[in-house]
Formats: structure tokens, C-alpha cells, sequence
């Protein structure tokens, strides 16, 4: 068992009875209990093979591979239609958990099974998903545009045409590709970071308030790679290379002062 899985339940605002119990039946099949994305992970030899999260309705054994398992009882979800190899199995009490044990570790088998043999879900490519029509027109009146999305790696591409498509009105379509025309222009994907201080994200938020432990900027007096000092002033949280106080701050954050003067140590 993994500690930091132990105050997950507590943590949460509903679902702690279904959770303890999605946990022990789990626990019970053999996998190695992790903790990852805020929530218990299970895994075989590394291999992730299911995850527990609950939601406002319904609480959830997530399986990474669930497209690959039989399912006869026709019991497993698929959460919106551009989810390609996980899917649901949901409760919403315990009493559907315990009537559900059975099934739920044959399942959990059937995946390590799954694992064990090396499958794999086919995973679409971004010239299977379907173009929406702002998209089509957006490339046939600035061919450039086109050439530029063409050019991004198919997972960027893939990336853009599903948060392309999402909306349901055509107008909010649009203002989303005209939003993201100079990312695409620049060769960046969705997530990719932009202040040229990361490569992806979380690492950089593309604000650039938050870069993590290290900062590197050219031609400047921060010109190599160190540690930054939080300090408080006027009850804002003024960031520079620790043991430069003389430069101006790099990045200036709101925060409540009792939160930095428990963690006077705190590095960014």
C-alpha cells in the first residue's frame, strides 16, 4: 500500500466508503498501488493498468487499456468520443461495488493479461479525425496557414483539430482558430510553452510569473541557470536570482503572506 494513497479519500468531497472499497477489491488482484495525476494508480511491472477518480455523479475504476477488454456485460464507458483507449467502469454506491466485485476483478485480470502480452490500442492518426469546416476554409483562404499546420507533428495536429471541433456553435469555432493562427504560425503546438524558457507545459504556464526551479534568460544578467528567491513585499511575492535582491524581480505574484511565512525556504 502506498501512503500517499491513504488520505486520498479523505481528501475528497464525497465518495470515501466507494473509494476504501475500489482500493481493497484492487489491492486484491496484485498490482503495485502508485500514486500519479492526484490520483491512485495500479500497475503491473511499471505498465499502468487502472485508476481510481471520482466526479460529481459517479465515482470511476478508469482502465488505461479498456478499449482492448471484452466487456460482455457491456458495463465499460467511453467518456466522450475522442477518448480513444481508456474507459469507465462507474458506481455510485458501495452496494454496486460489492454486487460488481466479480466482474470488476475479471476485468482488472483481463488488462493485466492485456499488459502481459505487449497489446496495444490503435491510436487514430490526425488525418483519421474529421476537419471541421471552419478549419477547411480557414486553409483556403490563407494557404501559409495551411502549410504551417501541415507542417506541426501529427500529436500537435491531432491536438488542434479536437479543440478545433469541441465547440457546437460555428462562431466559437472560429474564435478559437483565430486565436490560435500565430501559435500555428510558429510551428507550436496546443500546450506547447511560448516565453521560450520551456519547451512544454506545466513546466511554464506562458505567463511567465512561473518557470520553476531554474531560470535562464539571454543577454542579461540572468544568464545562467539559479535558484530564485521569493520575497515578500507589500504582501505580493516578489521573485529574483537568490542572492541578487538589487535586481528588479522577475516575477511578481499575489499570495497570502501566512503561506510564505511557513515556507521562509521556499525555492522557485
Amino acid at each position: 500500500m502506498n501512503p500517499k494513497v491513504d488520505k486520498y479519500p479523505e481528501n475528497v468531497d464525497r465518495w470515501q466508503t466507494e473509494l476504501k472499497k475500489l482500493r481493497t477489491i484492487i489491492l486484491d488482484c496484485g498490482l503495485t498501488e502508485e500514486f500519479k495525476w492526484m490520483h491512485p494508480c495500479y500497475t503491473y511491472q511499471k505498465k499502468n493498468i487502472v485508476l481510481i477518480h471520482g466526479f460529481k455523479a459517479y465515482c470511476a475504476v478508469l482502465f488505461h487499456k479498456g478499449a482492448l477488454l471484452k466487456d460482455t456485460n457491456h458495463l465499460l464507458v467511453q467518456q466522450t468520443e475522442n477518448v480513444q483507449a481508456a474507459r469507465q467502469l462507474r458506481f455510485t454506491n458501495a452496494i454496486e461495488i460489492e454486487k460488481l466485485e466479480p466482474t470488476l476483478k475479471r476485468y482488472i485480470f483481463e488488462a493485466i493479461g492485456i499488459e502481459k502480452a505487449g497489446l496495444q490500442v490503435k491510436i487514430k492518426e490526425a488525418s483519421d479525425f474529421c476537419i471541421p469546416d471552419e478549419l477547411q476554409q480557414k486553409f483556403e483562404k490563407n494557404p501559409d496557414f495551411q502549410d504551417a499546420f501541415e507542417a506541426l507533428t501529427p500529436g500537435r495536429q491531432k491536438g488542434y483539430i479536437l479543440y478545433f471541433s469541441k465547440p457546437k456553435q460555428s462562431k466559437t469555432r472560429i474564435a478559437r482558430i483565430d486565436q490560435y493562427t500565430e501559435r500555428v504560425m510558429n510551428g507550436k503546438g496546443l500546450r506547447d510553452c511560448i516565453c521560450d524558457h520551456s519547451k512544454r507545459m506545466p513546466n511554464c504556464d506562458g505567463s511567465h510569473r512561473y518557470i520553476g526551479k531554474h531560470h535562464q534568460k539571454e543577454n542579461s544578467a540572468y544568464s545562467v541557470k539559479m535558484d530564485l528567491q521569493p520575497t515578500l513585499e507589500n504582501e505580493r511575492v516578489k521573485i529574483r536570482p537568490l542572492g541578487h535582491q538589487d535586481l528588479e524581480p522577475l516575477y511578481e505574484v499575489a499570495k497570502d503572506p501566512k503561506i510564505w511565512e511557513q515556507h521562509p525556504s521556499k525555492r522557485y
